[in-house]
């Protein structure tokens, strides 16, 4: 089962979901605004796409600017930013089994399928 992490506010994220519809795959899509990931899914969702927290972050989202952006930060510490702020990540996030890709541009989404 493919999982798309999804903000609807976001273009490039919708955009993802109309691809995915477009293809006839069966997928779920997590509002990730409404139903934040854990410290827990965050990390299993890190190792899938292989790459540290940092990474994960929109480092040009004000709140990130404002608040962390001049800090010296731990994984740990980017992870529980991500959780108290759910817009500084990345999105969309498509997950197949073990592997999971940030779908910029959309048609990365055909390396998962």
């Amino acid at each position: 089962m493919i999982t798309i992490y999804h903000n609807s506010r976001c273009s490039k994220s919708r955009d993802g979901v109309c691809f995915l519809e477009n293809s006839n795959i069966e997928f779920e899509i997590v509002n990730y605004i409404k139903n934040i990931p854990t410290a827990d899914e965050l990390k299993t969702i890190l190792q899938k796409l292989n790459i540290p927290a940092i990474e994960l972050v929109r480092k040009k989202e004000a709140i990130w600017i404002e608040k962390y952006k001049t800090k010296k930060l731990s994984e740990n510490e980017i992870i529980q930013a991500m959780i108290e702020h759910p817009n500084l990540i990345e999105r969309p996030i498509i997950i197949s089994g073990n592997k999971a890709i940030i779908a910029r541009p959309t048609e990365k989404i055909n390396e998962i399928l």
